[in-house]
């Protein structure tokens, strides 16, 4: 699973590796977001009904609605922000967004922690040119209206990152679960493709393709720090 990565790319650089028209950018002025956290607002790439491509901030995590157990009442609902690539087709809350409003998430690295008191973060990102070569994590997406954050009325795009089995480099700090890292050249066909070739993608990215950007205790940003992306 994901609980952390980050997006450093400039506007323009996100519109030119995502092939998105200016007219259809929606994210302002976004800033680098060296540590995005579930609940927080970040970008993400989907197509319109024309597979007209579009960037737009979504919050990271799926809202779950909660019910107290004691009152039955509605509690704050939970956000889910991991995908689990077999449970795409066969889960309701995962299903018609995976085969319908598929999206890529842009990223330069993503982090695992390992172990605990205090735990090492581990900070993963693809081989290439610069320092942090951006890539694309595979991703779903919904629109949400209704109460959220302590009772005040949203309306707003949501996403979540989809999973698969950890390649050997990720696997010796995360053994169960890693994102799906998707190649250029199959961009479109997560986003347009019909199901069952979307599906096909989601497999390990190769590790001899992977790097490891940083690694050690309290790195809970990309480049050091405790910066985060606060809740929404």
């Amino acid at each position: 699973m994901c609980n952390l990565y980050s997006n450093t790319m400039a506007k323009d650089a996100m519109r030119q590796l995502f092939a998105v028209d200016a007219a259809h950018d929606a994210l302002g002025n976004v800033e680098p977001l060296m540590a995005i956290f579930p609940k927080g607002m970040s970008p993400i790439v989907g197509t319109d009904a024309d597979g007209m491509r579009w960037l737009q901030p979504a919050h990271w995590g799926f809202v779950m609605p909660q019910v107290s157990k004691k009152t039955g009442k509605p509690i704050q609902p939970k956000a889910v922000n991991n995908a689990r690539d077999d449970k795409l087709r066969t889960s309701s809350f995962w299903k018609k967004s995976f085969e319908e409003r598929r999206c890529l998430i842009p990223a330069t690295s993503f982090c695992e922690a390992k172990g605990r008191n205090p735990a090492t973060y581990v900070w993963f990102g693809v081989a290439g040119e610069g320092a942090r070569p951006p890539f694309a994590l595979a991703g779903i997406w919904r629109a949400y209206k209704g109460i959220y954050d302590g009772g005040e009325l949203r309306d707003m795009i949501m996403s979540s990152m989809v999973t698969s089995t950890p390649n050997e480099l990720v696997r010796q700090t995360h053994p169960d679960r890693m994102p799906v890292i998707l190649a250029p050249e199959d961009y479109a066909e997560w986003l347009i493709g019909t199901p069952d070739e979307a599906y096909a993608l989601l497999k390990p990215f190769p590790a001899e393709r992977m790097v490891i950007h940083q690694s050690g205790e309290g790195l809970k940003s990309d480049h050091g720090g405790l910066e985060e992306t606060g809740p929404t």
